[in-house]
């Protein structure tokens, strides 16, 4: 039976955020029909700018199911009662008081919450009408490729120490200064790479190019930059935040670290001890066998719709 899904999320950076892409290409892969409706705007107000606009959409579109990423997008999808809504909520909008009150709103008017970790289901105290899906990682885009090719296309040197770090350096969120002072004590050159501005292709080869990845957020949902990493076979260090520690298990080359540098820095030189010695780790089976890619967790997503949309909101 066909069903078309409107997905609803920010629209401000120009393009749709690849992880929210990327699970919708996923789910057409299913047979779902997907459509976009990009939010212009910042805040409550800005989004609230948009609610016209949704609802003459709505009237003239025949649309199943409206699914928000976020919980400001899951707010504005609400404010119409037309269509059910559900509502991801990723991470950073729960952590703040305010954004955890905005999407407190948006899980109660919702038909069906989706949390992409269990502690973010425990912080804003969800009861019902949940379940945790975290977002998964294409693996036909992600993938391990010899360093060498990779540092060959990048143009980066063949012998230098490089660190992928998990984001912008400017986002306080992912902690920078503690990633550099960590890495300021290793007492040796190593070059910290910033993930921003490349396209999905490059950062694949930025992963593979690079001895390791390195998260030092202070808080995370479902990180995707891990997984990405993993995807790849590339060793990673990360605070203890989100699911991390439930992604690692007790993989040989993934390193949990606590906030101190002291422990960051020796965590970052086993790291790179791993991948001079042993080359890969086996992250990419790890995916597999958690159900983190990307074909994976489009059928549960589906699976979801169809409950949702037979009148079944109950968790699942």
């Amino acid at each position: 039976m066909s069903m078309k899904i409107l997905i609803v999320c920010s629209g401000n950076a120009g393009e749709i955020a690849p992880f929210i892409k990327e699970q919708a290409d996923s789910v057409r892969q299913q047979g779902v029909e997907v459509g976009f409706f990009p939010v212009k705007g910042k805040g409550f107000c800005g989004y609230l700018k948009n609610l016209t606009k949704l609802r003459r959409l709505l009237l003239k579109t025949d649309v199943d199911l409206i699914h928000a990423h976020y919980g400001l997008s899951g707010l504005l999808a609400n404010l119409q009662r037309r269509v059910p809504v559900i509502t991801t909520f990723h991470g950073s909008d729960i952590h703040t008081i305010k954004n955890r009150f905005l999407s407190g709103l948006a899980m109660q008017l919702s038909k069906h919450n989706i949390f992409v970790s269990p502690g973010m289901a425990q912080k804003i105290s969800a009861r019902k009408d949940f379940s945790v899906i975290p977002c998964g990682v294409d693996l036909q885009t992600f993938f391990p490729v010899p360093k060498h090719e990779a540092r060959k296309k990048l143009e980066l040197n063949e012998n230098e120490r490089l660190i992928l770090f998990s984001g912008s350096f400017a986002n306080k969120i992912k902690n920078y200064p503690l990633a550099k002072e960590s890495i300021d004590r290793l007492g040796y050159s190593v070059r910290l790479i910033e993930l921003k501005g490349y396209t999905r292709e490059q950062v694949n080869l930025l992963f593979n190019a690079c001895d390791m990845a390195l998260l030092t957020s202070f808080h995370e949902g479902s990180p995707q930059v891990i997984k990405e990493g993993m995807a790849c076979n590339r060793p990673v260090v990360a605070t203890r935040t989100g699911d991390i520690e439930w992604q690692f298990g007790d993989q040989p080359g993934y390193f949990l670290c606590s906030f101190d540098k002291e422990d960051v820095a020796e965590k970052i030189q086993r790291a790179l001890t791993f991948s001079l010695s042993e080359g890969s780790t086996h992250g990419r089976e790890r995916i597999v066998k958690l159900g983190l890619d990307s074909a994976s967790v489009a059928e549960k997503i589906v699976h979801l719709y169809q409950h949702i949309r037979s009148g079944d909101g109950t968790e699942a």
